[in-house]
């Protein structure tokens, strides 16, 4: 196969029409666990994050918003929140291309009585089956890095998105603390998939997981990719030294 033919799944090098199938083997896996998978993977820190790009987002009651790749929930509830804190309502589209996380999230909502206002829809980040300029909000945490054609998703978002909507994306990066690098390599790579090992009984998706965060590109380089693809005032903010980093852009 030629560099055009294949991807990164990890480490490895593999065909680009295997890379989602092999992706959704592992949020198929990890689906129950999901929250103890976060937990691990940012000491319980992701909490703060997706607060943090949430208060960022600043969701305004009214808007219509698409979350991607949020099976669970995480960020549709946060954003949820903010329409009832504001006094009014918006609409939130919880898409995914796993049934399992979907099933987890719904599951979810309807424990805490919150299907108001929420729709679930299964779909592939690169592609998804949504109407052009129909978004006020397009949010993506923790999934892009999983995206075969990253390039294409930023696309997609551009495309679905109204004119003056916007792009947020909480991703895992590249740490830029001297020291702290190494401290999260060694947990990384070494204690993380032996936690998950114990804790959900899959060391080698932990393993995968791990290997997917090396393989995402810098701050700088992503903040281009988002440029590329259409956006304009592309900024980002590094949490934690930035073991994790908020990218946003809006469409002019």
């Amino acid at each position: 196969m030629s560099d055009q033919d294949t991807t990164h799944f990890g480490f490895r090098t593999v065909a680009k029409d295997e890379k989602a199938k092999m992706v959704r083997g592992v949020f198929d896996s990890v689906a129950s666990s999901y929250d103890i998978m976060n937990d691990l993977m940012s000491a319980g820190i992701h909490r703060l994050w997706k607060n943090q790009m949430v208060d960022w987002l600043n969701p305004q009651p009214g808007w219509n918003t698409i979350d991607v790749g949020g099976g669970t929930g995480d960020i549709a509830f946060r954003i949820q929140d903010r329409f009832t804190k504001r006094g009014g309502q918006g609409h939130i589209t919880v898409t995914d291309i796993n049934h399992e996380m979907l099933k987890v999230g719904r599951r979810r909502a309807v424990d805490a009585h919150r299907l108001e206002g929420l729709s679930w829809l299964c779909g592939n980040a690169e592609q998804l089956p949504v109407p052009d300029n129909s978004m006020d909000a397009y949010t993506i945490a923790f999934c892009i890095r999983n995206v075969t054609d990253i390039p294409a998703a930023l696309r997609d978002a551009q495309r679905i998105l109204k004119p003056g909507g916007r792009f947020m994306c909480l991703e895992f990066s590249q740490v830029v603390m001297p020291v702290l690098d190494k401290i999260y390599d060694l947990y990384s790579f070494k204690l993380l998939p032996e936690i998950g090992a114990v804790v959900a009984k899959d060391r080698d998706s932990y393993q995968y997981l791990a290997e997917s965060i090396r393989k995402f590109p810098p701050q700088e380089t992503f903040a281009q990719m988002i440029r590329d693809a259409g956006f304009d005032q592309v900024k980002y903010r590094n949490l934690t030294g930035g073991i994790a980093a908020i990218h946003s852009g809006w469409k002019i």
